[in-house]
């Protein structure tokens, strides 16, 4: 859903000749209530294999280039000995594990947001149909439209998420010990489930919040030149942007600042969450395995 209502513009402005309307989805209960009575209970998980696909590998090289990069600096593969290291590598090493993880999954991104945004009646029936019409029509290189505000998103997103855990997870940690010392025990090393919940939940919103215009921008450009049906929104004609920054500065002189922000809502609903559960499963799955390698 955050897709569609990302890609529907307040005020579309979007082909060189400039095509004006009103918006079709204006707020999450009414895009839900919309796509349910177009589309059916099926049109919510519209593009969810592609996104399946996308998120195992990107998940998968995300986390293991996290842990050799913070491996190397810390020299050590123990996650007590990552703790200890600065805040800002936190930020650094989470904008390089974002920057790996979305090129090796790009395409699915792609096709995600092509499968989720194209509507009713379908330009492409299935997950094949799409791969191989945008590698007919556009080559290879089809299946990385957009890779470019794709780069310069991740990094700051993905450095925000991981930065932003790691000092949340600190700040839960000192509170926990002066708790404890507050009640005469001994302070306790390891956060909750609840407590790693929360922080991954808080890291996510704050990525999310700061880099959302970036990811606006970035779907405008996966769709570049896809025929959807009108009434879906105007559509995104190709070469209608120049760059990144004639992207921003057109969306805002077009839509104001609330375009840069259009889909807000259901996408921090999505990947605050998502994010959080990810983080929660990574740090135990690492405390397992290192419980097994010690």
């Amino acid at each position: 859903m955050n897709s569609q209502v990302q890609l529907e513009p307040t005020v579309r402005l979007l082909s060189p000749g400039g095509v004006y309307g009103v918006s079709k989805y204006t707020g999450i209960f009414q895009a839900t209530r919309d796509i349910l009575r177009e589309e059916g209970m099926l049109g919510l998980w519209r593009g969810n294999v592609p996104a399946l696909l996308m998120v195992m590998p990107y998940t998968a090289i995300q986390f293991a280039v996290l842990h050799k990069f913070k491996s190397f600096v810390a020299g050590s593969s123990k996650a007590e000995d990552h703790a200890r290291l600065s805040p800002y590598l936190s930020y650094v090493s989470g904008g390089l594990a974002g920057s790996a993880a979305t090129v090796g999954s790009y395409p699915f991104d792609l096709l995600r947001t092509v499968l989720a945004s194209q509507g009713e009646p379908k330009v492409y029936p299935n997950l094949r149909s799409a791969f191989l019409e945008i590698t007919r029509a556009k080559g290879i290189r089809g299946l990385y439209a957009g890779l470019s505000p794709t780069m310069v998103e991740i990094v700051p997103y993905a450095g925000l998420q991981f930065g932003s855990y790691d000092t949340f997870k600190r700040w839960i940690k000192t509170w926990n010990q002066n708790t404890s010392r507050q009640i005469g025990s001994e302070g306790e090393e390891s956060l909750s489930s609840v407590q790693l919940f929360l922080c991954g939940l808080a890291a996510g919103t704050v990525a999310k919040v700061a880099c959302h215009p970036l990811d606006v921008v970035k779907k405008r450009f996966q769709v570049e030149g896809l025929q959807r049906h009108p009434r879906y929104g105007a559509r995104v004609e190709e070469k209608t942007y120049t760059g990144m920054g004639d992207a921003l500065r057109r969306i805002v002189q077009a839509e104001g600042l609330a375009g840069l922000y259009k889909g807000i809502v259901p996408s921090v609903i999505k990947a605050a969450p998502a994010g959080a559960v990810t983080f929660v499963v990574y740090e135990y799955t690492s405390d397992w395995l290192d419980s097994i390698i010690k």
